[in-house]
């Protein structure tokens, strides 16, 4: 369980690390009409809550199958 805590945190780090390096990166000189368009509407709101749920329902089904197989494997191993 520890484990998988600081593996799940090193992750996470990660994740932010790649954020902000692409935030930080200048917009190209066209840009994205869909974006803007999203963002001006407030839309592209709802488009980051959709992938968040999305992202972490899977990382809920990961753990939770991970501590089924754990499980299962200990009473293999028994």
């Amino acid at each position: 369980m520890k484990n998988s805590v600081l593996r799940l945190c090193a992750l996470l780090v990660l994740l932010f690390q790649f954020a902000q390096r692409a935030a930080a990166q200048a917009p190209a000189a066209d840009g994205v009409d869909m974006a803007d368009t999203l963002r001006q509407n407030g839309k592209i709101y709802v488009v980051v809550a959709v992938v968040v749920i999305i992202v972490t329902g899977l990382l809920v089904y990961l753990f939770s199958l991970d501590r089924k197989v754990s499980k299962l494997e200990k009473e293999a191993n028994s």
